[in-house]
């Protein structure tokens, strides 16, 4: 179904003060134990310092975040910083982790034992992220549950296993409903024993289930999704399910979840939603003004500690993402590089109150440095019809970020010169503004002035962090840029 991927005056003073005692208590309770945290990817070419990222977690409220992997840079940063941690490991780790439990013990002395050790609050080991998607053809189907039981092993060896649990964050698409009602909700019928036996597992060592919920990924993927039915307004036509009413899909969808665990005799296992939200570009669907309606809606949501229909109570959760992360594969759709509340140099996005600040609005990354106000565009002198631009733009794009352009997204009502200057200004900025990046066979020229126009944001890249373990070498081939249109034979679709 489409929400898949769902005396008496002082007696009566006092019961007024026990009342709004057990209020504020569970406010707090609300707050503190469901929380919300982030997830902080690193899959970007010009990153923020993992000190300046920590700060921006806590000077917007957050209260734990979420890592993909164990980076070093990242993990230091967050030493005696307060946030509690969900350290992960990646897809391609797991082959050796399973078959080998020295593998798993050095893992889990590295990069758990050592960073507690010096102040960081790790609570969670992430094993794999998202192994069984149906798009990775089974590749991690005989890997991850072994590699999940032998880095338990290695906590219990360590003497963390109570401090330290293991999850996997697992796709919706590990449960399913053939009605489309939530109470029909069971695991997939491919993988239905193994999950079973991992839901087990994570029972015996009481470790949550971590699911990853988006709406926007049913939007995206069937036009004839409810668009309303993604929100939280209530708007929507609602999914009747018995005495119970869903006017959204995240309730329905994880509460599909809940019958799943429920009638395979696991209903109380707790429940994280490791990923949530919504992008802001890339597609006709992801927008500023969607992923501020939706992120509100669910904050306000959870913040309610109502839960869902299914599982009342605080709603524990990540959302995706802190920043957006010009590296990420576009595999699944462009806009897989815009999924952050903030920019790639902290900026807030759009108003967002996750309830936890005094101002009430997301607080922008502190001092960060730019590099020159100089910009990369085409010569206006250059005819439209050069044969040269065509290969331009595409080794441009393909080394740099074009998913802003395209229909219906930021930069999409560009004219044809705008789109190949913004294509050249990406490529320029990503290589620190190399006068070499701005060539292009003699087609572009360096300008102080803005191109920027609408929504359309012609970016000018930060001075990233020399120290960053991921900050990936980028296009230092000066004499491939200048030979371009020479060796490059790509057929260029105009953008």
């Amino acid at each position: 179904m489409w929400y898949r991927n769902l005396g008496a005056g002082f007696m009566g003073n006092m019961g007024w003060f026990s009342a709004g005692f057990r209020m504020i208590c569970w406010l707090c309770f609300v707050v503190c134990v469901g929380g919300i945290g982030a997830n902080w990817g690193t899959q970007t070419s010009h990153p923020l310092s993992p000190n300046t990222v920590v700060r921006m977690l806590k000077n917007n409220g957050f209260q734990k975040v979420k890592l993909f992997d164990a980076d070093e840079g990242s993990l230091n940063a967050l030493k005696k910083s307060g946030l509690e941690v969900m350290v992960g490991i990646p897809n391609d780790m797991l082959a050796v982790l399973a078959t080998s439990v020295k593998a798993a013990q050095n893992w889990v002395s590295m990069n758990v034992s050592g960073y507690i050790d010096d102040g960081v609050n790790i609570r969670y080991v992430a094993v794999g992220n998202e192994p069984f998607l149906q798009t990775y053809n089974g590749s991690f189907l005989q890997t991850t549950f072994p590699a999940l039981q032998n880095v338990q092993g290695a906590l219990t060896r360590a003497g963390l296993s109570s401090q330290v649990k293991v999850t996997i964050p697992l796709n919706a698409d590990v449960y399913e409903s053939s009605s489309g009602r939530p109470s029909d909700g069971d695991f997939r019928s491919d993988i239905h024993d193994l999950m079973l036996a991992i839901v087990k597992f994570l029972s015996d060592n009481a470790a949550p289930f971590t699911v990853n919920i988006y709406p926007f990924i049913s939007l995206y993927s069937d036009p004839n999704f409810p668009v309303d039915y993604a929100f939280f307004e209530g708007n929507s036509s609602p999914v009747i399910d018995g005495t119970t009413s869903y006017t959204n899909m995240f309730d329905a969808n994880h509460d599909t979840l809940i019958w799943a665990l429920k009638k395979n005799g696991y209903g109380n296992l707790p429940v994280i939603v490791g990923e949530i939200g919504w992008p802001t570009d890339g597609d006709m669907n992801a927008n500023p003004q969607y992923a501020q309606r939706f992120n509100q809606g669910f904050m306000n949501h959870i913040l309610m500690g109502q839960g869902t229909p299914m599982r009342p109570g605080p709603v524990d959760a990540y959302l995706f993402s802190l920043i957006d992360e010009d590296e990420k594969s576009i595999q699944p759709g462009n806009f897989e590089r815009h999924w952050g509340i903030f920019t790639y140099d902290g900026l807030p996005k759009y108003q967002l109150n996750l309830g936890m600040t005094k101002t009430g609005g997301l607080v922008r990354a502190p001092n960060v440095q730019y590099l020159d106000k100089k910009w990369c565009v085409l010569k206006p002198s250059v005819n439209l019809d050069d044969s040269r631009i065509a290969p331009s733009v595409s080794y441009a794009c393909a080394n740099a970020d074009c998913t802003s352009l395209g229909y219906n997204t930021s930069c999409g009502n560009l004219d044809a010169q705008g789109n190949i200057s913004y294509a050249f200004n990406s490529f320029y900025q990503k290589n620190d503004q190399d006068v070499v990046a701005c060539d292009f066979s003699n087609l572009a020229t360096i300008t102080e002035k803005d191109p920027t126009t609408g929504t359309c944001r012609f970016e000018i890249m930060i001075v990233a962090d020399s120290g960053m373990s991921w900050n990936l070498p980028r296009v230092r081939d000066h004499g491939a840029l200048l030979v371009l249109s020479v060796f490059l034979q790509v057929i260029w679709t105009p953008l």
